[in-house]
C-alpha cells in the first residue's frame, strides 16, 4: 500500500512536529466496522498502528486488522477552504472531510 500526499498537504503538514502519521479507521459509535471514518493522526506513540505505507513525505501507519478498508493506492490532499484533509483514490472518496488530530 501506498500514501501519496499532495503538494498543498505537505506544505500544511511539513512543520509539524516528528512523530508518526496513522490513518486511524474510526468505528465508535458507528454501528458496524464497514461504517468506519478515518482519521489522520500524528503522534507520539505507535500503539498497535503496526502496518506502515510507503510515503512521498513521511511514513503512515495503519492497524493491519483495518487494511481491507483501504485502497493499494491512496492520496492524502488539504483543503484551505475547509481547513481540512481529503483522503481519495482512483476508485474512489474514502474521506471528503477528514479530520487532523495532534496528539503531542
Amino acid at each position: 500500500m501506498k500514501v501519496t500526499f499532495t503538494d498543498k498537504a505537505i506544505e500544511r503538514l511539513e512543520h509539524e512536529p516528528d512523530g508518526y502519521f496513522k490513518l486511524n479507521y474510526d468505528i465508535e459509535d458507528c454501528g458496524c466496522v464497514v461504517n468506519g471514518v478515518t482519521q489522520l493522526i500524528r503522534g507520539n506513540e505507535l500503539g498497535d498502528f503496526n502496518m506502515v505505507l510507503e510515503s512521498n513525505f513521511r511514513p503512515v501507519r495503519i492497524q493491519k486488522q483495518y487494511a481491507v478498508f483501504f485502497d493499494e493506492s491512496m492520496k492524502i490532499d488539504y483543503l484551505p477552504k475547509y481547513q481540512c484533509f481529503m483522503l481519495k483514490s482512483d476508485n474512489e472518496i474514502l474521506n471528503p472531510r477528514m479530520r487532523y488530530i495532534s496528539e503531542v
